[in-house]
């Protein structure tokens, strides 16, 4: 079975009908559900994805994604958070956010290599597969 983490920015693409990456977030997690794919994501990155659902999109929305968060949710760690400030300290010309380094962290744990992500960091970082729709 295929594992893939999803980052805020793909939860939150899914959400936004005008987010440019809408559509193939959406298409995404149909073809996450058609090719049976485990999905996870971590608990750092339901907060943040609920954070920006509820100011951007509003609480209703917010609380209904929360209610059903579609993937299971992978509770980090107090060593992923050390290697996440490690990640952070040792790439000092990017500018990864604490949560993507702890998502980082977690996905070298789980041995996941494959992320629905849209922002540049997974890739800056190396180590991972960008997952596209087909």
């Amino acid at each position: 079975m295929r594992q893939v983490f999803v980052d805020t920015g793909a939860f939150y693409a899914a959400l936004n009908r005008k987010d440019q990456y809408h559509q193939e977030a959406a298409m995404l997690f149909d073809q996450a559900v058609a090719e049976e794919w485990r999905v996870l994501t971590s608990n750092f990155v339901v907060a943040e994805t609920h954070a920006l659902v509820l100011t951007r999109l509003g609480r209703d929305l917010a609380a209904e994604w929360l209610r059903s968060v579609p993937a299971d949710v992978i509770r980090v760690t107090e060593q992923d958070e050390a290697k996440a400030r490690r990640i952070i300290f040792g790439y000092q010309d990017k500018e990864f956010s604490y949560c993507d380094a702890t998502s980082f962290a977690v996905m070298e744990r789980l041995r996941i290599r494959s992320v629905m992500a849209f922002d540049p960091h997974f890739a800056q970082y190396g180590k991972f597969t960008l997952v596209r729709a087909e």
